[in-house]
């Protein structure tokens, strides 16, 4: 087995077609299946199957795919580390829910790897796609939240998919609502305070709001309600129509000083926690990252274990 072999791999991975991946690497369609054929002889197993649409992996080939660019990762972040002129690329990828400390997390990452060529990426999407892009292995890292509503559900599903989850903080729900909004001037508020004002929701595609919900209550109050699909468009909305959402509270307010988090009067909790897949080795850079989550949320609230969902939301 050589890296070549593994790039080679994930080149066909990543296109589903051995003649793109093998005009993405200026090498020969023949060169490209021959060495994977070599390679499942080698390991005994079957990487791919071709089909009327192009190629697809196997189960095997999917647990080989995720050791494959952990080992990769680790080879580029060797020759960073002791190349004088670095010219590798290093990869890392997070899928999470819509959260300002995710982001801020990720800026520190950034500054303290200041590689010359990496390729990160940072993914706010839906609950469903975050799991599922662990699951493919096409995200190092997934940041979703449990709740008393969400967990059970939550925590099969991902056992299904093999994914192993770590909790990090368990955080009270609150109202997310412009800096301008009367409603700064109270210690907390009530639903009944939002009756009257929009509420703003990330929307989750077809899948059932009850469980991928990212807001822990969803439209408490009245009917005006408005699904977004990013975390600006509903913090510009915020602002522009005296809108509200509820959320974990946790905000940076360097990068967002034109909303401000008020503690929801009404009890409940929301677990953040870190998804992982279950079968390889972990990126190198994924500890630092958690490690800067940690930082950045309230001390008081960090966890170290699974916690209890009999009572709250």
């Amino acid at each position: 087995m050589t890296l070549v072999q593994l790039k080679y791999v994930l080149a066909v991975a990543n296109y589903r077609s051995i003649n793109e991946a093998a005009s993405s690497l200026f090498v020969t369609q023949p060169t490209i299946s021959t060495a994977i054929k070599e390679l499942e002889t080698e390991v005994n197993i079957k990487l791919f199957n071709r089909t009327n649409h192009g190629i697809e992996i196997t189960n095997e080939g999917l647990e080989f795919l995720g050791y494959a660019r952990q080992i990769l990762a680790q080879t580029d972040l060797l020759k960073e580390h002791f190349k004088k002129k670095k010219n590798t690329t290093v990869k890392f990828v997070v899928s999470a829910q819509h959260y300002s400390f995710a982001v801020s997390s990720f800026i520190r990452l950034v500054e303290k790897f200041g590689m010359d060529k990496y390729d990160f990426c940072l993914r706010e999407t839906r609950t469903r796609d975050i799991i599922q892009d662990v699951h493919n292995l096409s995200a190092d890292v997934g940041i979703i939240y449990f709740s008393k509503s969400n967990s059970r559900l939550l925590k099969r599903l991902l056992k299904e998919q093999d994914i192993t989850y770590v909790p990090l903080a368990r955080l009270t729900p609150h109202v997310f609502i412009s800096s301008n909004s009367s409603l700064c001037e109270k210690p907390y508020v009530t639903l009944s305070d939002l009756k009257d004002m929009p509420f703003l929701s990330f929307e989750q595609g077809g899948y059932s709001a009850d469980y991928f919900s990212e807001e822990i209550i969803r439209n408490p109050e009245g009917s005006r309600m408005i699904r977004v699909s990013d975390r600006a468009t509903l913090f510009n909305l915020l602002t522009g129509l005296n809108g509200y959402t509820i959320s974990s509270g946790v905000i940076e307010q360097e990068l967002n000083p034109e909303i401000r988090a008020i503690p929801l009067e009404e009890k409940g909790y929301m677990d953040i926690v870190i998804l992982k897949h279950k079968d390889i080795t972990p990126n190198p850079l994924t500890d630092t990252y958690v490690n800067y989550l940690r930082e950045s949320l309230p001390e008081s609230c960090l966890i170290t274990e699974d916690m209890d969902y009999s009572d709250g939301f």
